[in-house]
């Protein structure tokens, strides 16, 4: 569904860069032909650092105080905002458009497999970057797009039960360790909360609004709302949880996320919270520094001692 939504955007985009090439040579006859689309492919691309400048602007507004260490200076603020602009544009216009992932999802991987769910109005082509790093380190892996849309985060959990059992046959794991994006870790909260921890040894989230967003009030959707900071569901979520549950999860984020605002609302009380500067919500997929703590993560889940006996513990193979 994103992807098919994502090409049609990507039509229109080309349909309007058209129109205003060809309107700038009715314009000025004399303006050379590349240089009209040059203006015109300018004219596009700011229309599209308007709407990255925007969610920098709401989320700035909602802003919790940023840490000394964490304070960036000023060019680390325009890497900031060009790491989060490059992002959008290849995760909308590429990768998740053309959801194509080098996943291996059979036996004889390296650690335990590794689920990736992704966040809202996303699908599985938002974790290339990551796919290409867990398929160079032989980690069996997949990935699961949560549609309709607009469903209630709890409405994913059977999702995740399928992939799951599924990863799990293909693999000879009797447990996954879930990688998880933004709403990707409410809906791993969910299953959590339905089906238990017996399949799951670590969840991994990146800029998960654990606590809501004040930018969900923008989104469309059930989920949407569900996300939104005091809401009843994230109020039942946490009276459902205790301790030895919030010890599963690792909460990557970081204090310039662009869509989870107040920005720590990312921490999870009782999780090993990872806080990071100066990347944005989107970027945190493919930020070289997540990247590498997501994988360090992996291989201490991986080799814990619970992870390696949990085959015999659950009679899995």
């Amino acid at each position: 569904m994103i992807a098919r939504i994502l090409k049609l955007l990507l039509a229109l985009q080309l349909l309007l860069l058209a129109g205003l090439w060809l309107a700038l040579l009715k314009v000025w006859p004399a303006l050379p032909a590349g240089a009209g689309l040059a203006l015109a492919v300018a004219a596009l691309l700011a229309l599209r650092l308007l709407i990255t400048a925007n969610n920098f602007l709401l989320s700035w507004r909602c802003r919790s105080v940023t840490p000394a260490p964490y304070r960036p200076s000023p060019a680390a603020r325009l890497r900031l905002f060009a790491g989060e602009f490059v992002a959008t544009l290849l995760s909308s216009s590429w990768s998740m458009a053309w959801p194509r992932l080098d996943t291996f999802a059979g036996r004889g991987g390296a650690g335990l497999p590794v689920l990736l769910v992704h966040g809202y109005v996303c699908n599985r082509g938002y974790w290339a970057p990551l796919s290409r790093r867990l398929r160079r380190a032989g980690i069996s892996h997949a990935a699961v797009d949560l549609e309709p849309l607009g469903a209630g985060i709890d409405d994913y959990a059977p999702l995740l039960r399928r992939a799951i059992a599924a990863l799990c046959a293909a693999s000879g794991s009797a447990q996954v360790i879930l990688v998880c994006h933004s709403m990707g870790g409410l809906v791993a909260r969910a299953y959590l909360r339905s089906d238990g921890e017996a399949r799951v040894a670590r969840v991994i989230t990146l800029g998960t609004p654990h606590n809501g967003t004040a930018l969900a009030h923008f989104g469309a959707g059930l989920n949407a709302r569900q996300m939104r900071r005091g809401s009843d569901w994230l109020g039942a979520l946490d009276a459902g949880e205790d301790m030895a549950r919030r010890a599963l999860f690792t909460s990557i984020f970081s204090h310039h996320d662009n869509i989870v605002a107040p920005q720590t609302s990312a921490c999870l009380a009782g999780a090993n919270n990872r806080p990071f500067g100066a990347i944005g919500h989107v970027a945190l997929g493919r930020h070289p520094a997540i990247l590498a703590c997501v994988l360090e993560e992996i291989a201490q889940a991986s080799a814990a001692p619970d992870a390696a006996a949990a085959p015999r513990a659950h009679g899995l193979n």
